[in-house]
C-alpha cells in the first residue's frame, strides 16, 4: 500500500512540475526582462542568447518530465519493463546531453559556477539514462522470451 502512494505521489508531482514548467517557459521572455533590470546587468546585455539557452533547454526540461509522466503510467499498470520505456528513456537522455550542450556553449558567453554544475548534473544524466535504457532493453528482451516459454 506505502508504495501505490509514493506512485500517487510521483504522478501529481509530475504533473505539477509538467504544468508548472509550462507556464515559466511561457513566461520567459517577460521574467527575463525583469530579472536583467532588477537583478542582474548581464542577462539584460545578452537577452536574445539568455532567452534562447532559456528556452531550449525550459523546453528539453519539459521533455523529460513528459518522459517521465509517460513512465509512471507504466509502473502504475505494474508493466514497467516494455519498449515504450526504453524510448522513453532514450529521449530522456538525448534531451539531458542538450542541456549540457547548451549550458556548455554559455559558458563561453556568460561563464557561472551554476552552468557548470548544470552541465555537469545533465551529462550524468544524460548517461545514467542511456545506460538505464540499456538495462530496461535487456529486461524487456528477458521478459519477452519469458512469456514465449510458457
Amino acid at each position: 500500500m506505502n508504495q501505490n502512494r509514493l506512485v500517487v505521489f510521483t504522478k501529481y508531482l509530475l504533473n505539477f512540475m509538467f504544468y508548472s514548467g509550462i507556464i515559466v517557459v511561457i513566461s520567459l521572455p517577460y521574467t527575463l526582462k525583469l530579472i536583467g533590470k532588477y537583478l542582474f546587468k548581464e542577462t539584460a546585455e545578452h537577452y536574445i542568447f539568455m532567452l534562447v539557452i532559456l528556452l531550449l533547454s525550459g523546453l528539453c526540461g519539459l521533455t523529460i518530465v513528459y518522459q517521465l509522466k509517460n513512465m509512471m503510467r507504466t509502473v502504475a499498470g505494474k508493466d514497467c519493463f516494455v519498449d515504450s520505456n526504453i524510448k522513453s528513456l532514450k529521449t530522456m537522455g538525448k534531451a539531458a546531453f542538450f542541456i549540457a550542450g547548451i549550458f556548455l556553449v554559455k559558458m563561453f558567453v556568460l561563464p557561472t559556477p551554476a552552468a557548470f554544475i548544470i552541465i555537469l548534473t545533465f551529462f550524468i544524466a544524460g548517461i545514467f539514462s542511456h545506460v538505464l535504457g540499456l538495462v530496461f532493453a535487456e529486461a524487456v528482451r528477458c521478459k519477452k522470451e519469458n512469456d514465449l516459454t510458457i
